[in-house]
């Protein structure tokens, strides 16, 4: 099973190997979708549950969103695609939470996916 939980962030960044105007500054009001997978728990505070939607939404804010929120995102990492974006993101949350997916919309209409058991989350 699959629970879902959605995020926003305002971030800017550069991108220094793009040939078009992404190579200039410029900003994107991001929206991240983190997949939380396994089984639901049968005893525990959690019980009913896969995970705790409170608990999700803590861990999330302290690692990703207290980083990216109103920042620079070349502070962080050399090339801000998306697609480095989301890689980010997975290594900093797989530890603390079961992910099965996490998707990042960079604008409405443009999104990078990552899935657990991508090359990428190895």
């Amino acid at each position: 099973m699959l629970i879902r939980k959605s995020f926003r962030f305002e971030a800017a960044h550069v991108l220094p190997y793009h040939p078009g105007k992404c190579s200039r500054l410029h900003g994107h009001s991001y929206k991240l979708e983190v997949g939380i997978g396994g089984p639901v728990q049968t005893d525990g505070p959690a019980r009913g549950m896969i995970r705790d939607f409170g608990d999700v939404s803590e861990i999330v804010k302290r690692e990703v969103i207290a980083a990216c929120d109103h920042a620079s995102l070349n502070d962080l990492m050399d090339n801000p695609t998306a697609e480095q974006i989301i890689v980010w993101i997975w290594k900093r949350l797989a530890p603390l939470v079961p992910l099965a997916e996490l998707v990042l919309w960079e604008t409405p209409t443009a999104c990078a996916v990552l899935r657990a058991g991508d090359p990428e989350t190895r």
